[in-house]
């Protein structure tokens, strides 16, 4: 299980994430709401410790999250694996090459200091490329890939860390209908036959109410609901948006700019790779 005690993030004057609790059994997949700047994303990075609270705990299999450092940090980030929004992937390398970031952590520093990769690790890979219907772009450079499909081999590259979370920051704000349906399908997949707890944030409340187990509304910082899909009325999305039925409604079916947040956390994130 998963538990946030009274985790907060300030940065300067500003709470980003305001004495969140939060308890999360493994194995559910978990849909975060809000408008921009509601401390999705900050609450994402948080959990996969790109940035450091200022307050509380973030307790997994009897650890606190927040206090580690070193070797044992670089392990959590391997176990808590993060699909960005924008991808994250280097263009120029070839799509086998990067699901198989997902297993630096695991390999000596020399063999990722020279990308050298066993049989049974591209074996491994393209396993898990085929899960995702990518396996026959292997060899293709990244960048001459579509959106949706490079955002199937960022979420194969998580699966080659064999996390026991995921962390979905905005997957599928970037990408048209068709895209967004097959990316969400593979991320409930992921959670119902792995069992493997999944975190997504989401703009929309029909791809919440339609894919997860429970959903989380964030206003300015604060969990504001907590509950199944079945329990989100309208008057609490409005409590969350801000925003009369009929404008969130039309927000759900249109579509939206990259979150600021997304955009820092693949800064982030790129300085520890």
């Amino acid at each position: 299980m998963l538990m946030l005690e009274n985790l907060s993030r300030r940065f300067g004057e500003n709470t980003a994430v305001a004495s969140a609790n939060l308890e999360i059994p493994d194995g559910q997949m978990v849909g975060i709401i809000g408008r921009s700047g509601a401390g999705k994303s900050t609450l994402l990075k948080l959990l996969n410790r790109l940035t450091d609270p200022s307050d509380g705990k973030i307790v997994y299999a009897g650890t606190d999250i927040a206090q580690l450092k070193g070797r044992e940090l670089r392990e959590w980030r391997s176990d808590c694996a993060m699909i960005f929004q924008q991808f994250n992937l280097v263009g120029r390398l070839d799509v086998i090459t990067n699901v198989l970031t997902g297993r630096l952590y695991t390999m000596p520093a020399w063999r990722s200091m020279t990308q050298t990769f066993t049989a049974h690790e591209r074996a491994f890979a393209i396993q898990a490329l085929d899960r995702l219907g990518m396996a026959h772009t292997a060899l293709q450079r990244a960048e001459t890939l579509s959106g949706g499909q490079q955002q199937r081999v960022a979420i194969a590259r998580a699966l080659a860390q064999e996390p026991k979370i995921l962390l979905a920051d905005e997957p599928i704000a970037s990408l048209d209908p068709m895209n967004a349906k097959i990316v969400m399908d593979a991320l409930r997949s992921i959670n119902q036959q792995d069992g493997k707890t999944v975190i997504c944030n989401l703009h929309t409340l029909d791809t919440a109410r339609n894919y997860c187990d429970r959903i989380i509304g964030m206003s300015a910082g604060k969990i504001v609901f907590d509950g199944t899909p079945d329990l989100l009325t309208t008057d609490m999305a409005r409590e969350i948006y801000g925003a009369e039925a009929e404008e969130f409604d039309e927000a759900a079916t249109s579509t939206t700019l990259p979150d600021s947040e997304a955009v820092a956390a693949l800064k982030e994130a790129a300085a520890h790779v």
